[in-house]
């Protein structure tokens, strides 16, 4: 599913975005994108910002890419098509669409992802998203994740957390994942979970989590700015890692979070389904590109 009016094949790879790149030889853009969630047209508005090519840049998604926007399935559609051109994280919108296709979990009034279930090729979408990562490595260092990675995990204990998630989401018992997979506990890590409990809390820390409390238990109720939480929160970036201390974390899930950059951290979701703006990071440069968003915003409590 190709979008109209984005350099191809044999076209030169020009623009406002690319003079830092061919300074140093480049030929191509890594570009993370944040939260989505449907909103396909805000999406075509901002990779023309970027001058997206097709043929040279790479697109890295900080997941939910679906569900409350209004065109999710032109959304999965496009950013399947692209191949190894975009790579993406899950997140917590993308999860509950698994679930409602095996018919688990709770449908809600804001969502907007039955055209995905009733497509000619939702099973194909459903099967390519369930196949996608919690975490992913960045290919100029650092970690792409939804929500955020506990203080004391690695960014290699991470992607190991990750790979076992994946390893079961494609696997063929994967249905029966989706119905033990809400849940608010366990709450704090320990390395020797198993089973659904393992990786039900491994799910909630990659695209759930937002809060920490100082003994490791992980709140999953509070949702606004950090600066307003009951004293005894803390954001999951602002504690002390254990390891990978300058290496770069770039997330989504946290709209009201108020900062793009906090640290070594960005967080990338800007409400765009809210009527705010959909914000990308240039990996090479970390330079920020934003544009308004196109659709209508929602009312609704993120």
């Amino acid at each position: 599913m190709a979008l109209p009016g984005f350099p191809g094949a044999g076209m030169e790879h020009t623009g406002h975005n690319t003079t830092l790149l061919f300074c140093f030889g480049l030929r191509m853009a890594n570009y993370v994108i944040g939260d989505v969630q449907g909103c396909f047209d805000s999406l075509t508005a901002l990779l023309k910002h970027l001058n997206f090519n097709q043929e040279h840049d790479v697109l890295w998604f900080a997941g939910d890419l679906v569900n409350r926007g209004p065109k999710s399935l032109e959304t999965l559609q496009f950013i399947s098509s692209l191949g190894d051109r975009a790579h993406t994280v899950l997140g917590n919108h993308d999860l509950h669409l698994l679930a409602l296709w095996c018919k688990y979990g709770r449908t809600h009034v804001s969502d907007t992802i039955e055209p995905v279930v009733q497509a000619a090729d939702g099973e194909k979408l459903i099967d390519w998203l369930r196949s996608q990562p919690l975490a992913l490595p960045l290919p100029t260092g650092g970690l792409l994740v939804h929500a955020g990675i506990l203080p004391n995990w690695s960014h290699a204990q991470s992607l190991a957390h990750s790979a076992e998630v994946q390893q079961t989401l494609g696997g063929s018992e994967w249905m029966e994942f989706m119905a033990n997979l809400y849940g608010n506990k366990p709450n704090r890590w320990d390395p020797d979970l198993q089973g659904y409990d393992r990786l039900r809390l491994i799910v909630n820390v990659f695209t759930r989590m937002r809060m920490l409390r100082e003994d490791g238990k992980i709140d999953l109720k509070y949702k606004l700015e950090p600066q307003d939480a009951p004293a005894d929160l803390k954001p999951w970036f602002s504690f002390p890692r254990s390891s990978d201390t300058e290496h770069l974390i770039v997330f989504g899930h946290w709209s009201t979070l108020g900062t793009i950059q906090n640290g070594n951290t960005y967080c990338l979701d800007t409400g765009c389904v809210w009527g705010g703006k959909l914000t990308a990071l240039r990996l090479e440069d970390k330079q920020l590109f934003q544009v308004d968003a196109v659709e209508a915003a929602i009312q609704s409590v993120p």
